[in-house]
């Protein structure tokens, strides 16, 4: 892989295609879906609003033209919100060229279809070949080059090596799974959970409780996975607990933002859906809800932030029901 599309110019957008644009020889294509960001991006070489003070390369060719971006490449990345990806797609529809390998950042579970990015990717643009790059890992610290760990998911084991080998390097170490669906389902889940850590530090409330909900919610995301068909064994891993407990303690976290916020009273859930960075978890948590209700799955974390997020439940209310619960005897994978 030495041409890459790079469809998103977000903070993990362009984190990525300064990460690629390292190696020398490589051509990487930015894609701003929008005209003026694209012009600002241009103008300044550096994505201001996201990742202020990272240049980005001159090895990145930034451009708002679909065609532009993904000519001659040999691997597409789509670093989209998935709330967005579908939409935000179909000028590229077409585009794709037969087996080309695309990189999926996205994480989320579309509200209306319950559909996983490689899913939407598979519909849209007829990609047989998806590869999910997931795990512990804010665009912030990839883009200044902090040791990073990530999952390379992908039911083709080729491509998932492939993946590794092209995207690794001496600050970014790649594991690989064959486990799309569990890496998927893990990266979609945990921003849920983060959202409940999050109101947890809203109210005050210390690490004690924070480590018990991640603990209990992981609980929830292995059982939901289960259900799925996915390997209980990637919730433990990167994708799962890596990631899960990165963003519910990270100030970098923008999903455990919005629970201390929306516990705290310092913002409303229509001023965090405003903002120009996407708190995934809250469209997650709609989907999921409705999907644990139809399948009579136990996920109380999960049905707590939806009840918060949706139903006008007060945070405090939300805990105080989680707390009530029956006593039991602890099983985590089951309990």
């Amino acid at each position: 892989m030495q041409t890459f599309a790079v469809l998103g110019a977000g903070a993990w957008g362009t984190a990525l295609a300064c990460h690629l644009a390292a190696r020398p020889g490589r051509t990487v294509n930015l894609w701003a879906g929008r005209a003026t960001s694209a012009a600002e991006l241009l103008t300044h070489r550096e994505n201001r609003r996201q990742l202020p003070g990272v240049p980005i390369p001159a090895a990145v060719r930034i451009t708002a033209d679909p065609g532009e971006a993904v000519a001659g490449a040999d691997c597409w990345v789509t670093a989209i919100p998935c709330a967005f990806l579908r939409q935000t797609l179909r000028p590229f529809r077409g585009l794709l060229p037969p087996g080309c390998p695309v990189v999926s950042v996205t994480k989320g579970i579309e509200i209306d279809t319950f559909a996983r990015p490689s899913e939407i990717l598979a519909e849209v643009l007829g990609a047989d070949n998806v590869v999910a790059l997931s795990g512990p890992s804010h665009a912030e610290e990839v883009a200044r080059g902090r040791p990073t760990s990530l999952v390379a998911a992908c039911a083709h084991g080729a491509t998932a090596e492939a993946v590794q080998a092209s995207f690794g390097g001496p600050r970014l170490r790649i594991y690989t799974n064959l486990d799309l669906l569990g890496v998927e389902l893990a990266g979609a889940l945990k921003n849920v959970i983060a959202i409940a850590a999050g109101v947890s530090d809203g109210l005050g409330f210390g690490d004690n409780a924070k480590s018990a909900l991640l603990t209990r919610g992981l609980v929830e995301i292995c059982r939901f996975g289960s259900v799925h068909g996915a390997e209980p064994g990637t919730f433990h891993g990167l994708a799962g607990l890596g990631d899960l407990v990165t963003t519910c303690f990270s100030p970098h976290g923008r999903n455990r933002r919005v629970g201390a916020e929306l516990a705290a009273g310092t913002a409303t859930l229509a001023e965090v859906l405003a903002r120009p960075q996407v708190a995934e978890g809250v469209y997650t948590a709609k989907s999921v809800y409705h999907r644990v209700a139809a399948m009579g799955v136990e996920m109380p974390i999960v049905t707590g932030v939806y009840e918060v997020l949706y139903e006008g439940k007060s945070p405090r209310d939300a805990v105080r029901e989680l707390l009530a619960r029956g006593q039991r005897g602890e099983n985590t994978f089951l309990g």
